[in-house]
This record gives C-alpha cells, structure tokens and sequence, in this order.
C-alpha cells in the first residue's frame, strides 16, 4: 500500500490522533479504517435507488417530483420548527 500526504489544520490532525489513540490505533490506521466505513456520493446514490426499489416491489412507493419536493419541504418545516424548540 502506497502512502499518500494529506495537508490538514494541525488541530484536526491532533483531533483525529487523540480519537485513533482512544480506540489503541495509530492515525493511520484509524483514517485507513474511517475510509473503510464510509461511501462515496455514488455509493449512496447506489444504495437510495435500491432502497426505493425495495419499497416500490413492497408497497408501491413511488413519488413523483412534485410530491417529493412536497415531502421534503414538510421535512424541512419540521426540522426547523424542532430546532427552534
């Protein structure tokens, strides 16, 4: 495996290490691991479309446009009315 440098804050830097030392990894192994368990944008694309197969098979969700936008705009009036709680 080839090493790579990555230039971030040093705050960061000593953040990450004192996270990776808590769990007895170096930084390097503990951002090896970090990269392991996270998906990419296409991965997620990937899994949301299964996903919505899934429930379009099992009960025939399957939103248009504008009812999506509809939900999310529901979603987001919720989100911001228990933020301000």
């Amino acid at each position: 495996m080839s090493d790579a440098n990555v230039r971030i804050p040093a705050d960061a830097r000593d953040r990450l290490a004192e996270i990776a030392a808590g769990e007895g990894l170096s930084l390097r192994s503990y951002l090896a691991r970090l990269a392991e368990t996270l998906l990419t944008p296409a991965e997620r694309a990937e899994r949301a479309e299964k996903a919505l197969a899934v429930l379009r098979e099992w009960n025939g969700y399957d939103l248009d446009e504008h009812q999506q936008a509809e939900l999310d705009a529901e979603l987001d009036r919720r989100m911001a009315e228990a933020g301000a709680a």
